[in-house]
């Protein structure tokens, strides 16, 4: 079993005051701090995105879900910021379903949001899908939007949904970086596409004891967010690989250095938290 307390410590220890606003968030759904918040949300342009790097002006799609998972921790994703953001994703979708980074990124973008790179398009179009599926719910709750947002995000995951599932094989497996995976089981799940899911979570379950705690912890974070059950089978086994793996100090190692360890345990402990606040 995973050590909760110990990773609640870690993160307590060596996590600045938005991961820490994070976890206390996550482990009882206490209110955080304006300042935090305003914090967390620096730097987005004003069309909605988050740039790739620091004063950039152009948005970037894969920025601008790393920024929405991070406010999704602290309970944010109602406010104007994040509204605004999923708002300037559902724009971007291309039309076939699917989304692209801006050609100007090129020199910027990582390997897996590379612009006009296919497996870089999958990778975004399962992120933004994903953002957009369980976002969209949630800031539609949290108040009305302008009058893009609430009818024609239905059909934009919808349209997201469908362009993942036409990429995936047979056997379940699809052209693209391992998180493709996760995202868009997620999303496919959300969409009532159990089948489709399906056939990705048998492929994820062979993988996950190769997978990186990093990527354990994301992937079951990932299928919570979207309602699977903590106690399914594949989730159960992710807790095991997590249980596995975690250290002696609470934490559990990032695949990107150790500055990054904070993220990782706050993955996992999203991933193994006994929900107790909306999310």
């Amino acid at each position: 079993m995973v050590d909760m307390d110990a990773a609640i410590g870690f993160v307590v220890a060596h996590g600045d005051a938005v991961d820490r606003a994070r976890l206390s968030w996550l482990r009882t759904g206490a209110p955080v701090p304006d300042e935090v918040l305003d914090a967390a949300e620096t730097g987005q342009t004003p069309d909605g995105g988050w740039p790739a790097v620091l004063d950039g002006t152009v948005g970037s799609v894969d920025a601008t879900c790393y920024r929405l998972a991070e406010l999704d921790d602290l309970g944010a994703l109602g406010r104007p910021a994040a509204r605004h953001a999923l708002d300037w994703l559902a724009a971007r979708q291309l039309p076939d379903g699917g989304w692209d980074e801006d050609p100007s990124l090129a020199d910027l973008a990582p390997e897996w949001a590379r612009p006009g790179d296919l497996e870089a398009r999958l990778y975004l179009t399962a992120n933004a899908g994903f953002w957009l599926s369980v976002g969209g719910r949630d800031a539609r709750a949290a108040g009305p939007l302008d009058h893009r947002v609430g009818g024609s995000y239905a059909g934009v995951v919808q349209a997201a949904a469908q362009a993942l599932a036409v990429q995936l094989a047979p056997d379940g497996t699809w052209p693209s970086f391992v998180p493709v995976g996760w995202l868009s089981a997620a999303v496919l799940h959300r969409q009532e596409m159990y089948y489709e899911s399906a056939l990705i979570q048998g492929v994820l379950a062979e993988r996950i004891p190769k997978l990186s705690p990093a990527d354990v912890a994301w992937l079951a974070g990932t299928l919570r967010r979207v309602d699977v059950g903590e106690e399914h089978w594949l989730l159960v086994a992710a807790r095991e690989r997590l249980t596995r793996t975690q250290r002696s100090d609470g934490g559990w190692d990032s695949d990107d250095g150790h500055q990054f360890d904070v993220h990782t345990t706050l993955r996992a402990i999203r991933a193994c938290r006994t929900v107790t606040a909306t999310g």
